[in-house]
This record gives structure tokens, C-alpha cells and sequence, in this order.
């Protein structure tokens, strides 16, 4: 039997991140408390728990750690061709985890320059891929 949940997720806290990634930025956040930087941004600080944090926009460049081929979906995704979903560790200190743009998974590899890019997904909302990049 099928069971439906539908969530709810307060995003006003962090809706500028949203509003940035529609302009191709990638925004994070620090706790003037405590030094704490959060990518993807966080209205709180998860290691004190304030909430003075402030904004600053990401370069978005690293090295690809992991990734994956994904060919068995979920049946939300059912529609989509294989993907691949990637760890890269920014300059900046972050492990961020999405999906990578790839035409041939073979050509990938761990510790290739990667570049996080705010894209436009099919559904209509915006969000952020791991691209590689050239050397």
C-alpha cells in the first residue's frame, strides 16, 4: 500500500541563498560567534547555535573526492537516464555533495578540478551541480 508524506521545509531563513543561486552565485554562511562556516548556508550555527551569522559568496572551486553512477532510481527519478551524484572538497573548506555534469562517467576522476555551478533543473527549480573543469 502507497503511503504519501508530504514536507514542509522553512526556507525564509535562507531564502536569499535561493534568490542567489537563480543569478549563478553561490552563497554560504558564518557564525560571527564562533567562526562556523555552513555550505549549503544555515539560519543557525549548528556548532554554538547562534543565529548571527552572516553571508559570503562561494568560488565554488576544488577537487572531485567521490562519485557515483547511479542506475538504480528512486521512482521519483525513475524518468531521468543514469546520473551521477559526487563529493568535491571546495577551496573554501566545504565537501559538497550533488550531482556531476558528465557525458561519460569514465572520464572522471577522483582529485580532477571541479567547479560548483548554480543550474536550472527540469522540475523548474534552481540548484547546484559539481562540473568538471578542464586542465
Amino acid at each position: 500500500r502507497e503511503l504519501t508524506l508530504k514536507y514542509i521545509l522553512p526556507v525564509a531563513h535562507i531564502e536569499k541563498f535561493f534568490e542567489a543561486l537563480k543569478e549563478g552565485k553561490l552563497l554560504a554562511t558564518k557564525c560571527r560567534r564562533c567562526g562556523a562556516r555552513c555550505f549549503p548556508p544555515q539560519a543557525d550555527c549548528p556548532d554554538c547555535g547562534s543565529s548571527d551569522v552572516e553571508w559570503f559568496e562561494v568560488n565554488g572551486a576544488g577537487r572531485l573526492l567521490t562519485y557515483t553512477v547511479i542506475n538504480v532510481k528512486p521512482e521519483s527519478y525513475s524518468d531521468y537516464p543514469d546520473y551521477v551524484v559526487g563529493v568535491a572538497r571546495l577551496a573554501e573548506g566545504f565537501n559538497v555533495l550533488a550531482w556531476v555534469e558528465c557525458d561519460d562517467p569514465k572520464k572522471l576522476r577522483r582529485g580532477m578540478p571541479v567547479k560548483i555551478k548554480a543550474r536550472k533543473r527540469k522540475e523548474g527549480f534552481f540548484s547546484y551541480h559539481i562540473v568538471p573543469v578542464e586542465e
